[in-house]
């Protein structure tokens, strides 16, 4: 799945994007309310995971201003206020499902599956697809040509991620901040190796490569040179 985590607490959001990625799932994070109402309105995610008191802008009121626009977006809303006037609230908002600090991670996954089995028959599409090159969204399995692909945990993260900005450069600083959470120096040769191990196992013995480096910039995915 392709997440949207908006946390301020810079400890917890590491510890909940690292146990989400372990997983499989992709994870674009807001540190604050504006920036997570622009990710949210510009971005297109699975599920919205929202803590609700933020700087800025809290998340209630983004999750009442995405309803507003017609975005339903699943949303689940984290908080340390767990009254039933506070989840009721939350869930009035225009909340999917609230969860309150602290929680168990297990928990936490078990309610973003339901999330997403209740969207199902909303979402526009389970696949993503360029070429003869496939990511089911629902198995994780990857198929180029009508051959089975298999992946490593990251390698997985790392395709969905390039196919999701799929005819777009993506820069090295974009992968070490929504597929390795900035964990390593922007110098490591991470990035080449596990790009080289992708190319390996999507590209060669294919007729057309899909996985191209632009030099100086990035890397994109795309059918075009």
């Amino acid at each position: 799945m392709h997440l949207l985590f908006i946390e301020d607490d810079q400890e917890a959001a590491a510890w909940l994007i690292k146990g989400l990625q372990a997983v499989g799932h992709v994870v674009d994070h807001a540190a604050d309310g504006e920036n997570g109402l622009h990710l949210a309105l510009t971005g297109d995610y699975d599920v919205l995971i929202v803590d609700r008191m933020l700087p800025k802008r809290d998340g209630l009121s983004i999750i009442r201003m995405l309803r507003a626009d017609g975005d339903l977006t699943p949303a689940l809303v984290l908080s340390a206020l767990g009254e039933v006037d506070d989840r009721v609230e939350g869930l009035r908002a225009g909340g999917d499902d609230y969860l309150v600090k602290p929680y168990a991670f297990d928990e936490l996954i078990a309610r973003l599956e339901v999330l997403t089995r209740r969207n199902k028959d909303q979402a526009p599409a389970t696949q993503l697809k360029i070429a003869d090159l496939i990511l089911d969204l629902t198995t994780h399995k990857v198929t180029r040509a009508g051959q089975i692909i298999r992946l490593q945990p990251k390698e997985q993260q790392l395709l969905e991620f390039l196919m999701r900005h799929q005819d777009q450069i993506v820069t090295r600083n974009m992968l070490l901040e929504h597929v390795w959470d900035f964990h390593f120096d922007p110098q490591t040769n991470v990035i080449d190796t596990q790009i080289s191990r992708l190319r390996s196992k999507i590209d060669k013995g294919f007729d057309k490569p899909l996985l191209h480096t632009i030099r100086g910039r990035g890397y994109r995915l795309s059918e075009n040179e």
